[in-house]
């Protein structure tokens, strides 16, 4: 009887490891943040918001999540840790109840040629092995049906020492998928020799055209001149057959040029070697535009850009090859696998219930394309070529079938690029993720997913240094009723204009078929602001970057990134640092070039970029602080001087705003400066330092720095700006800003052009052209030319129902 009572007593109490339902911040000062202390409930779904710039990404990313990964790497050996990023433990005074974290950011999938969705994933390789098993003919392993696997055969002998020595033939051989000629790429580069050098001259005249090739230039125009294998006073187009031979193409060969011993070799290689080995994103912007010039890419001949063998391409299941497989929208493609399962029950079932698990693994994953939306891709898109918010969801896709719970997941913006249609079915899906038994923390704007919180963290009250403090923590109608920024615009509604402005003029397409596009003709209304909308890939992009002609003078402002190297920031991309440099170089009496993170003031140890980079191979590099100028990137003798009581380090650790404030007026007081800085400003970058590097910029953040910079050129009041998603990574408080931007560009004669999916502009457009019905094949037709008043009226397309509710009508 006692022992009964005890047990009871046991089982009532409850378990110590129950107690651990939070995660406990407290005294955050990583970055913005001013001693932020807050506690996360486990398994729940908490919403951080707060302008941009307040500090949600320093309190989610920078500590919380970097925490965990710095733990984890530390249960690695000595060993190991050894080849792993030296991480830093955030500013933080104490930090509990972390799990581990998973990021799953907006950082574009990796850029490699060779890297498409279904590599991304595992669909790909659930593909090849499902062909492996079923395709007819049978050609080999998995491997071979692997575009990245090259075939290898060896031959040759093998001493084997056991007893009596003896030597033994032995072959090896791997069968691989990968085309020869492409390597696997589906693309061919072509170097066009009339980008390099003008025909009509000689060498001795300047015939070359390349960058950094003077007359003078000993390593390059001098070796070819002074070669003895050409004519250097002849025209290039007069050249003998072996002359042109040896100038193109000829094996590298050692010379002498004034007795100095050089090895020559043809221009074609030479090229190759010599830029296009390099990073095209990390040159010159001039040298970058000879290398788009003179280097065209085309579809393998030889694989039709499908990148695999023809073995490969010869192996079909009922009818498909891999390479079909991997061309179709996936959800045609999970169609098909769905249909393959079907037979596995009739009279075919032999050979399909081997493989039974595996197409139902295979099923799952392709049904979760579907579910997050992104249905209408195909398995052998390019990684590259996805938005930030398409690889986000790619990203997701790998987590949704995982089997791993009590792990906490970090999302930035996980609704960028998505329709409000689709928004419904990504709440869902972060949902999932919680109801499983995990942590979800998610950075967030949209009204829409703040309303599914469980938990709401709202900081700010501004950004930057008006930011870093938790301004409400607590329930979604809290914070309805708190009174913050987020709370007090959380119900804003954009009213429908009663007025809109009449066109001046139009831009015809005709026929277009980009992509999904069924001959769209449309002529888009000019002098007024036009949103194009429709689900997430309808064919807006379609549209209005590949379809309109070149000769219509456009601006395209997309959310590209912004080609620079990584020690690009605000501040040089918009010619600020120029006059910045002068005035502290007249104000001290020293060189401007000093005052440049990239020439002489350059701190020796990081080369004047503030951070070490390490490179991991094939995972992700990583960024550490440089310890001898702790991140600030000049020499400490360049620190000293000053200007205004600022040296150039505190200038660019400056805020927008701050930097307006500081060259307005006073001693610092610089006009050049100052414009540009209100232009930045208006585009509602007044949170973003001027010296954070532009690869850190989200997708929305480099969209509006762009147009701040085509603000300033001439005749930009008479311009016609394509804008994608401009309102991506924006406040609800901001988007009332950037309406206005919006406007003052087409009051002062400029015409605008917005893809976009928040209500609040299409409420305030001029003119809406709606794609769809659906995605992908569904899509690529017009199915409403109007005005927004007139679009909520019909209400006959999802967009025109979304609007309407949005507006109250």
């Amino acid at each position: 009887m006692s022992t009964g009572m005890s047990t009871d007593a046991r089982t009532s109490a409850p378990h110590a490891a129950d107690s651990h339902d939070l995660i406990r911040v407290h005294g955050a000062r990583e970055n913005n943040l001013k001693d932020v202390s807050v506690e996360i409930p486990k398994r729940r779904l908490t919403v951080f918001t707060g302008v941009s710039g307040s500090g949600k990404s320093s309190l989610v990313f920078d500590t919380i999540a970097a925490e965990s990964q710095r733990l984890i790497n530390e249960t690695y050996s000595a060993f190991v840790q050894g080849f792993m990023p030296t991480q830093t433990r955030p500013e933080v005074d104490v930090l509990e109840g972390l799990t581990t974290a998973i990021v799953v950011d907006q950082q574009r999938l990796g850029a490699d040629p060779r890297s498409t969705v279904g590599t991304a994933t595992d669909a790909n390789a659930m593909l090849r092995i499902l062909f492996s098993r079923l395709g007819q003919p049978h050609i080999g392993p998995p491997s071979a049906f692997a575009f990245n696997v090259p075939s290898v055969r060896a031959s040759g002998a093998i001493t084997v020492e056991r007893g009596a020595q003896k030597a033994v033939k032995a072959t090896y051989s791997r069968t691989g998928g990968m085309c020869t000629r492409c390597e696997g790429r589906g693309t061919v580069s072509d170097i066009d020799p009339t980008q390099l050098y003008d025909d009509s001259k000689s060498i001795a005249e300047g015939a070359f055209t390349i960058p950094g090739w003077k007359s003078d230039s000993f390593w390059t125009v001098r070796l070819y001149a002074e070669s003895g294998f050409l004519d250097p006073d002849k025209p290039i187009r007069e050249f003998t057959e072996e002359e042109m031979h040896d100038f193109l193409h000829r094996e590298p060969t050692k010379v002498k040029v004034e007795g100095v011993n050089l090895t020559y070799e043809g221009l074609i290689p030479k090229i190759r070697k010599s830029f296009l080995s390099k990073d095209k994103e990390a040159m010159q912007p001039h040298v970058r535009a000879f290398v788009e010039r003179a280097v065209t890419f085309t579809a393998c001949p030889e694989c039709e850009g499908t990148r695999l063998s023809e073995a490969a391409r010869s192996s079909k299941i009922e009818g498909i090859s891999i390479a079909d497989a991997c061309a179709m929208e996936i959800r045609d493609l999970a169609a098909w696998v769905r249909g393959l399962g079907k037979s596995s029950q009739g009279s075919a079932g032999g050979e399909f219930s081997g493989v039974a698990p595996l197409l139902a693994a295979l099923r799952r994953t392709l049904d979760s394309f579907e579910e997050i939306g992104l249905g209408y891709l195909s398995l052998d898109r390019p990684a590259g070529t996805l938005s930030g918010g398409e690889a986000q969801r790619v990203k997701m896709v790998r987590h949704l079938g995982s089997s791993l719970t009590d792990v906490t997941y970090v999302f930035d913006e996980p609704t960028v690029g998505l329709h409000p249609h689709d928004i419904q079915r990504m709440n869902g899906l972060l949902l999932r993720l919680r109801d499983k038994g995990n942590t979800v923390l998610v950075v967030e704007h949209k009204p829409q997913t703040i309303e599914i919180a469980d938990h709401v963290v709202d900081l700010g009250p501004g950004a930057g240094t008006a930011g870093g403090a938790v301004c409400f923590e607590g329930t979604v109608e809290g914070l309805r009723a708190s009174g913050t920024v987020t709370g007090r615009h959380l119900d804003d509604r954009a009213a429908l204009k009663e007025t809109v402005r009449r066109p001046t003029g139009t831009l015809p397409i005709r026929g277009a078929t980009a992509h999904n596009l069924r001959g769209v003709d449309v002529d888009i209304p000019l002098g007024v602001l036009v949103a194009v909308t429709g689900v997430a890939g309808s064919g807006k992009s379609s549209l209005v970057h590949g379809s309109i002609p070149a000769s219509a003078g456009v601006v395209s402002v997309d959310q590209a990134p912004i080609r620079g190297s990584r020690r690009s920031n605000p501040a040089t991309y918009t010619g600020l640092l120029d006059p910045i440099r002068k005035a502290f170089a007249k104000a001290n009496g020293v060189k401007p070039a000093l005052f440049s993170s990239n020439s002489e003031g350059a701190c020796p140890a990081c080369n004047g970029a503030g951070v070490v980079y390490t490179d991991l191979g094939m995972m992700a590099g990583t960024a550490t602080t440089c310890e001898d100028c702790e991140g600030r990137r000049f020499q400490a003798s360049v620190l000293e001087y000053r200007l205004g009581g600022k040296d150039i380090g505190e200038v660019l650790a400056m805020s927008v705003a701050e930097a307006g404030e500081f060259f307005g007026a006073g001693e610092a007081r610089i006009p050049a400066a100052h414009r540009i800085l209100g232009r930045l400003a208006d585009a509602g970058l007044g949170y973003l330092t001027l010296g954070q590097p532009l690869t850190t910029l989200s997708g929305g953040e480099r969209q509006r720095l762009k147009l701040a910079a085509h603000m300033a050129e001439k005749g930009g009041d008479r311009l016609v700006y394509v804008l994608d998603e401009p309102t991506a990574g924006l406040h609800l408080a901001d988007v009332e800003q950037l309406l206005g931007l919006l406007d003052r560009l087409v009051d002062s004669g400029g015409s605008v052009i917005v893809v976009e999916h928040h209500q609040a502009v299409m409420a305030h457009a001029d003119w809406i052209i709606d794609l769809g019905p659906g995605a992908g094949h569904d899509g690529g037709r017009i199915v409403f030319e109007g005005t927004p008043a007139d679009l909520v009226a019909a209400r006959s397309t999802l967009t025109g129902e979304h609007l309407a509710a949005y507006v109250g009508a």
